[in-house]
């Protein structure tokens, strides 16, 4: 399994990120403003009822008197206000709420829908659970920005201008004196943010470590139980969870002393400081203690929204590390080959030609060298070699699952390249060595969502393949439920309904990538004459290890390291006695 690098954020990268970030608020404008609304009027009245409590000290306690409807007054204004506070606070959290939850929704659709554009290349070098990690643990992390860290930053800074000005309507001096916590507010919060931002690309990273094993794990469950390697797959799940914790209690340590203690010791100081100034000031004037009340209320009402912001710092930081891990899969440019469309007529015949087509993975070395042959119109081109020759990289550059930039590669004349996409996957028809079943019913397994198929098509499709009878006797027939990758049907089953789902779409090309391995004998031998029916009117390329099925071929292509080596039918190859030659006396037990 490969480790991705960590990613470290510069200041004007985490900038760009959040910029991209809030892109996503823009469908949301009016909801985002009716919870702005509400969040004002929350924090007024957090603002207004030290106000009130400060005058019912100063007028109504100090002297100690109580005017009747003054009091019921105030103490109804109080109420009311304490009220309105707990309401809007309550309506405008759900708002907040409702518009992260619809943004990520949006996100992880399109994560999804980038996923399933990229080309093979980025499935080669990425690790599955990384790529389930990006969709769905970090964009969770985003989700909590949008929910806790935004709306906390929004309602902090209009808090804190709240309280300066009512501060400053207290006593401007001592107002003036807290102003002076603002410098070391940001130079601690500059701090946090620069060494944080690491930290947390570290963290992540180590997560998405973890998943990639853990689907490594599972997906391979029935080689690692086969071989006995539990112990060693625990072992490295054991290093890399260690890793992980390691850099978790890392993030711990550095919140523990820079987001708490820092804070609270700012906070000392200003009482302090606010109570020295107030108890000089007594010595040469009276104070009221309403005021004395109301400036200590406030200044905690100060060092709250600061305490909160420092504490989401955290979850900020996580967010924009793991939004930065998104984006750049959406920014992958490793697409699938594109098509231009610009074919003049669609695909009817079926003529496949290669011509000088040379091909690499990793654009180093050639996995294909100078590849030229045609497939004529109904006829079957075979391709034979061994493990490593060429044989599916053939397939792949034919499916288009990767671009090729050698050599060319037409159907029926024209360019692959300028076919539309769906026309192609509509007319080459593919059958793996191990199927895929998606999770559904066969039925579905079969129809794979195309609107204008109806049941008799796919019944049709079943019977072709000789995969009617087997389902006929399932509890549930075509409705049978198909668990992830068919895993309670047999192989040769599983087969069986591949063959039917290419049939079900009557293609003009069929590409065979050793179709028959992963059947037992007897089912091999039901489906040889389905096989035949398939492939009639139909030009087919087969990849085949076992050389006593493709005896019939029109062509036989002999790969070696890439290239070509021998062609002909099966007689002509067996009368060169060169590598063909000595395959077929090795599959047949004959000694030359």
């Amino acid at each position: 399994m490969s480790e991705e690098k960590t990613i470290k954020l510069t200041a004007r990268e985490q900038w760009q990120v959040f910029k991209r970030l809030f892109a996503y608020v823009a469908p949301h404008k009016k909801e985002v403003a009716i919870a702005m609304t509400m969040l004002l009027l929350s924090i007024a009245g957090g603002i207004a009822g030290p106000l009130i409590i400060q005058r019912f000290i100063d007028d109504f306690i100090t002297p100690m008197q109580f005017p009747k409807q003054e009091t019921i007054t105030i103490f109804a204004l109080y109420v009311g206000i304490t009220l309105m506070l707990v309401v809007f606070s309550y309506f405008q959290m759900i708002r907040f709420q409702h518009i992260a939850l619809k943004i990520i929704q949006q996100m992880r659709i399109d994560v999804f829908t980038k996923v399933q554009g990229l080309g093979m290349r980025y499935f080669d070098a990425t690790p599955a659970g990384s790529i389930v990690s990006r969709v769905t643990n970090d964009t969770e992390s985003i989700k909590e920005m949008f929910v806790s860290v935004i709306v906390t930053f929004i309602s902090s800074i209009l808090t804190l201008i709240g309280v300066y000005i009512a501060l400053f309507f207290l006593d401007v001096k001592l107002a003036f004196i807290a102003l002076l916590l603002l410098p070391f507010f940001l130079g601690i919060m500059t701090i946090y943010r620069k060494y944080s931002a690491d930290f947390y690309a570290d963290l992540r990273e180590r997560l998405s470590q973890l998943n990639a094993k853990i689907a490594e794990s599972i997906s391979g469950m029935g080689m690692i139980q086969t071989f006995r390697q539990e112990a060693r797959m625990a072992d490295e799940f054991k290093e890399i969870n260690d890793n992980h914790f390691k850099a978790g209690l890392r993030n711990i340590k550095f919140d523990s002393m820079l987001l708490g203690p820092a804070i609270d010791l700012l906070y000392a100081l200003a009482i302090v400081v606010t109570l020295g100034y107030f108890g000089f000031t007594s010595m040469e004037t009276a104070i009221d203690v309403g005021v004395i009340y109301a400036f200590t209320t406030l200044l905690g009402r100060l060092f709250q929204p600061v305490q909160q912001v420092m504490q989401r710092l955290s979850i900020f930081q996580q967010a924009l590390v793991s939004a930065s891990r998104v984006f750049r899969l959406m920014d992958d440019e490793t697409v699938e080959p594109s098509q231009t469309g610009t074919a003049t007529k669609p695909i009817t015949d079926g003529v496949i030609e290669f011509k000088d087509v040379s091909f690499s993975y990793d654009g180093e070395r050639d996995v294909l060298k100078n590849i030229s042959f045609t497939a004529q119109a109904g006829e079957t081109v075979a391709l034979v070699g061994h493990t490593g020759s060429g044989k599916s990289s053939i397939i792949n550059l034919l499916m288009r699952f990767y671009e090729f930039e050698r050599g060319s590669i037409t159907i029926d004349g024209q360019s692959i390249k300028s076919y539309p996409a769906s026309q192609l996957r509509e007319k080459v028809g593919l059958v793996l060595q191990d199927p895929f079943l998606f999770y559904g019913t066969i039925a579905s397994n079969i129809r794979l969502h195309h609107p204008e198929m109806d049941d008799k098509t796919v019944r049709e499709a079943a019977q072709f393949v000789q995969a009617h009878h087997f389902i006929e006797q399932l509890p549930n027939g075509y409705e049978e439920h198909v668990t992830e990758r068919g895993s309670t049907f047999s192989s040769g089953q599983r087969q069986l309904i591949a063959f039917a789902r290419t049939m079900a779409t009557d293609p003009k090309i069929l590409i065979l990538d050793e179709a028959t391995a992963n059947i037992d004998t007897e089912t091999e031998v039901a489906i040889q004459a389905s096989l035949e029916k398939m492939r009639k009117g139909r030009t087919t390329i087969a990849i085949a290890h076992r050389l006593s099925t493709i005896q019939d071929a029109e062509l036989i292509l002999v790969l070696h390291q890439g290239e070509i080596v021998e062609r002909g039918t099966h007689q002509q190859l067996l009368s060169e006695r060169g590598l063909y030659y000595k395959m077929y006396q090795l599959q047949n037990g004959l000694v030359d």
